[in-house]
């Protein structure tokens, strides 16, 4: 069945991410199964005969390891299972590779940390280097670094659900497909009959997260809590999301023709600039600014610079040109911002208005704490008053 609306992203989808978790690629035991990774290759593949840039994010490569090196399970020790991780690494190219060359294509590798997107250079060069394998025909398949970074491993990026998000905002990609081991979103448990798949969602409120949150402890279910957040991330941005069965056969052929699959989380405003991208979603804050009320609002809704006034009080190591986070009374982010002030300084000059700051600090190079291009909304709340 399709959609008008689906049909609508799906075609304006001029660059698609494909994220795939560990659940997808491997079988009962948690071996990698080659078989589904050559036919997710085929499916990239046809993808990319429409026209489109595919770029995947993928996980798998503990349980390529495992394989490879005849383990019966996965290693509780952070060395041996970085160790598997690295074994398991370029065999998962590997097997990528093999499955893409039937199709004349080829696999690239790219492995990131948390620093590499981080650090504004470092960004700009991975993004030049994605676009460039997009220009020969190649495919980026992207993990995290596991033998430098441990996040993912012990539970940077936290998850590859992440990471997939950070990738959609560095090459502006309009449509995400997180690839799971369910249909998609359900209003309760997937195993209880009684549950039904949501087939989109307008606007990632409280109340949709709340639903992959068990009602006595809080804890999330499985990974759709880590898969709402990279919905959140990609679709504050300006980007579409899906998220899908990767273990049916077909789906993202069915997803590209604007097919009623999976769950639909729509773009919130309009597509937010590269930079400001780097700011909201991937540059991680050295320190933390508490606003008041009317700061806030300023902020979300009218558009506005931050101004000294505005702060109630600073937190953390930063320096002129970092990026801070912007939070409520209650510790909420809602917006991320490169300072104009070092935190010494804005400890000096938070409350105060504008011509006042030359006799708080000797002189007033900036009468804003923040301008608003260097600022980003991470909340969908005022979105669209943001610039650009």
């Amino acid at each position: 069945m399709t959609d008008l609306l689906r049909q609508e992203i799906a075609t304006a989808a001029h660059t698609v991410v494909v994220k795939v978790g560990t659940r997808v690629l491997t079988g009962p035991t948690g071996l990698l199964n080659q078989d589904r990774v050559a036919a997710l290759a085929e499916e990239l593949h046809q993808l990319m005969v429409t026209g489109r840039k595919v770029a995947l994010v993928t996980s798998g490569a503990v349980g390529a390891g495992l394989g490879q090196l005849h383990l019966p399970r996965r290693p509780a020790n952070l060395a041996q299972l970085q160790a598997v991780a690295a074994v398991g690494q370029s065999h998962l190219i590997e097997t990528y590779d093999r499955g893409l060359r039937a199709h004349g294509r080829h696999a690239a590798q790219l492995l990131l940390t948390a620093h590499d997107l981080d650090d504004r250079t470092g960004y700009l060069n991975v993004r030049n280097t994605i676009r460039a394998l997009f220009e020969f025909g190649a495919v980026p398949i992207i993990n995290e670094n596991d033998t430098v970074s441990v996040d993912e491993l012990m539970t940077t990026f936290g998850d590859n659900d992440r990471l997939a998000a950070m990738v959609t905002n560095l090459i502006r990609a309009p449509l995400l497909v997180l690839l799971s081991d369910v249909d998609g979103l359900y209003d309760g448990d997937p195993r209880d009959e009684r549950s039904t798949l949501i087939h989109t969602v307008t606007r990632l409120d409280p109340s949709v997260f709340s639903l992959v949150r068990d009602s006595v402890t809080g804890l999330s279910k499985g990974g759709m809590a880590s898969k709402l957040e990279a919905a959140r991330i990609a679709t504050t941005a300006g980007e579409n999301v899906i998220i899908a069965n990767g273990r049916t056969p077909g789906n993202l052929a069915k997803i590209a023709a604007g097919e009623v699959v999976g769950t639909l989380f729509l773009a919130q405003g309009q597509a937010l600039s590269a930079f400001k991208r780097w700011i909201g979603f991937t540059a991680q804050p050295r320190g933390q600014l508490v606003l008041d009320a009317g700061a806030r609002q300023a902020l979300e809704q009218k558009g506005k610079s931050l101004l000294a006034i505005g702060v109630v009080s600073a937190t953390g190591t930063f320096k002129k040109g970092d990026v801070v986070s912007l939070q409520d009374a209650t510790g909420a982010e809602f917006a991320r911002g490169l300072t104009n002030y070092s935190l010494a300084d804005v400890l000096k000059i938070k409350g105060l208005k504008s011509e006042k700051i030359a006799a708080a600090l000797g002189h007033c190079p900036y009468d804003e704490v923040i301008h608003r291009d260097n600022m980003a909304l991470t909340t969908e709340g005022g979105k669209t008053k943001d610039a650009g």
